[in-house]
């Protein structure tokens, strides 16, 4: 069986658990193992022995990141403590450590192949995604000298603004519809490398955007510029859009909420990706009292999920 299957049938297990006995279901805890698919493992040995060419390559533009600090918008950020694991004093806050442990998994895979455009996706909505990709973004950037770029691409309902706290636009609508530039829709509003991307103004057709050509250009032209592009994408059942999105990523992280998620559903909407560089799952908003093994949990803030 594999790990991915035995994670969502955790998932499922503590759906039934929590509707059972009543549990608070706005208890937000977050599993950092990457719990990496049996299936996907042999391909994953392969890239390791023949790395894999960087998505972009070949492509004649790139951005300096010097260039984008010096052009980019730097509006004032007002990050809500609540969409973050990072705001308490205490460094040891037992949230922020199981992002550390995930950043930890992912830079031990990004040590045997290309992994610099990450794609966070869900099989249905509040599974805690956003949360997530938001909260790696600030625990990348607190080691010396990384840069990250959030990129937030679900422009049906784009929300990775709201828990920082930023301007919404002008984004990636505003970018793949002609009018804004690259630079003009980057933010950097804190101290550090964590720069944003948001979702834009909403637009009738965002399937038709992501397909078009801007779209892989953005990617092609950041890519060389930041240690980690981290793509909030729309969940994977209701819409195609993180199926398009997949293709321009280097691999997939996939979120699932414990005590919510229907074990069929994520499965099936993890199968979507299984040829996609899936690597592994994140299991979110864990009970304490389950701990085991190799799932890893801590306690966040109260109802941060509602930042997703």
């Amino acid at each position: 069986m594999s790990r991915i299957h035995e994670a969502l049938k955790k998932a499922a297990q503590e759906r039934s658990t929590q509707i059972g006995a009543g549990l608070d279901r706005d208890v937000a805890d977050v599993a950092a193992e990457i719990h990496r698919p049996v299936t996907v493992e042999p391909v994953v040995a392969v890239l390791a022995e023949q790395p894999r060419a960087t998505i972009g390559g070949g492509h004649t533009g790139s951005m300096r990141y010097e260039e984008i600090v010096r052009r980019c918008s730097r509006p004032d950020w007002r990050l809500d403590p609540r969409a973050s694991a990072f705001q308490d004093s205490n460094s040891g806050h037992s949230g922020a450590e199981r992002f550390r442990t995930l950043r930890s998994r992912l830079s031990q895979i990004a040590g045997t192949r290309t992994l610099r455009r990450l794609l966070i996706t869900s099989s249905v909505a509040g599974e805690g995604k956003t949360f997530v990709a938001s909260n790696l973004g600030q625990s990348i950037v607190r080691q010396p000298g990384r840069r990250v770029l959030l990129l937030d691409a679900d422009i049906r309902m784009s929300r990775l603004h709201v828990g920082l706290g930023a301007p919404s636009r002008p984004g990636l609508t505003e970018y793949l519809r002609g009018e804004a530039d690259e630079y003009s829709i980057i933010q950097k509003g804190m101290e550090g490398n964590l720069f944003l991307i948001p979702g834009g103004s909403p637009v009738f057709n965002p399937s038709e955007l992501l397909l078009h050509e801007r779209m892989k250009r953005l990617l092609d032209l950041l890519t060389s510029a930041f240690d980690w592009i981290i793509i909030d994408s729309p969940p994977a059942l209701l819409v195609h859009d993180a199926s398009i999105l997949a293709d321009l990523a280097d691999g997939v992280l996939f979120v699932v909420q414990a005590g919510m998620t229907h074990v069929g559903e994520a499965e099936k909407a993890a199968e979507e990706f299984q040829n996609k560089n899936l690597l592994g799952v994140v299991l979110n908003k864990v009970e304490k009292r389950d701990s085991y093994g190799a799932y890893y949990h801590g306690h966040l803030s109260e109802n941060a999920e509602k930042a997703t």
